[in-house]
């Protein structure tokens, strides 16, 4: 791999019930729980990670869910939509599932030659499921509710709603290397050659529209995939002498992060693959126990009784 950044690693959203995003992402959607752990600053607050069989980048779907959190709204400054690749044929399935467990969509439609299907998770985050135009060989997370040939391969790509485009255009493609593929009204399609599944950033410019406000529904970050710890800090010296407060290199357990606030209001994260998910549970245990940072284990207990059961 090049010392490029390699499309999505994660999108991290903010939920209300935990129970009800569990049941939600993982009976519904057939997402694995892949880790069950507490958010870094809040430690009274879960942290769920969704995704394929071991996790990988491009995959992955995190939520701290606030319990009795306010309903949060789309709008400027934030992720809008999140898009998961699904295979050709498979949205009778998906239209009928939605039927049977009350989940809000739409009628399918297109944008960009692609065929896309639009619904709400319990919290109202924005979700669509897209037929690639090109083969997705990604495995799929298979469940006995959701079977392989029907199930969502991991992200297609995420949507960005912007009042101006320009600035945050200029960090997808003057850092991160993405390109201007494809335009259609005020929406605006880049991409990167450097993977070819998740390596979507769709742009939508809306000068009148309000600025998002963070809750339940919506989405706190995303962050882009880098190989190791010698590309991320690559990246760190690139974003900071271009006047971006950008965090130093966070351990977050399972990767390594930086984050900076892009001009559009975007929260960006940058993620290394490694170490993994694997390094503190068997691959066929994933998400099966409580996980805590190291520095949190001493307070187990006092952890455990405040937070909401969810088996």
């Amino acid at each position: 791999m090049e010392n490029k950044i390699l499309g999505l690693h994660h999108i991290t959203a903010i939920a209300g019930m935990a129970k009800k995003n569990l049941d939600f992402y993982t009976k519904v959607l057939g997402l694995r729980l892949l880790k069950k752990t507490v958010n870094f600053d809040d430690p009274g607050t879960y942290h769920f990670y969704f995704g394929d069989e071991k996790g990988s980048a491009g995959t992955i779907l995190t939520f701290f869910p606030y319990e009795g959190a306010r309903r949060g709204s789309a709008g400027t400054g934030m992720a809008t939509n999140i898009a998961y690749a699904v295979p050709d044929g498979s949205f009778d399935f998906w239209l009928d599932r939605f039927e049977k467990h009350n989940v809000i969509y739409n009628k399918p439609s297109e944008k960009f030659g692609e065929k896309y299907l639009t619904f709400l998770d319990p919290d109202g985050l924005k979700l669509e499921l897209v037929i690639p135009k090109y083969q997705d060989n990604r495995k799929p997370w298979e469940t006995d509710g959701v079977k392989a040939a029907v199930a969502t391969k991991g992200f297609h790509g995420v949507t960005l709603t912007v009042q101006n485009k320009e600035k945050t255009a200029q960090v997808l493609t003057d850092i991160f290397g993405y390109e201007l593929q494809e335009k259609s009204g005020n929406r605006y399609r880049y991409t990167t050659d450097a993977v070819d599944t998740a390596n979507i950033i769709d742009l939508t410019e809306l000068p009148n529209e309000a600025r998002g406000v963070g809750g339940a529904g919506t989405n706190h970050h995303i962050a882009f995939r880098v190989k190791d710890e010698e590309v991320l800090m690559g990246f760190h010296g690139k974003i900071a002498v271009l006047g971006y407060n950008i965090t130093n290199k966070i351990d977050r357990n399972y990767f390594y992060s930086l984050y900076f606030r892009e001009p559009g209001g975007v929260l960006f994260e940058i993620a290394t693959d490694n170490p993994g998910f694997g390094i503190d549970e068997p691959w066929d245990k994933l998400g099966s126990s409580l996980l805590l940072p190291p520095q949190y284990e001493p307070r187990r207990a006092e952890i455990e009784a405040v937070l909401p059961k969810v088996d």
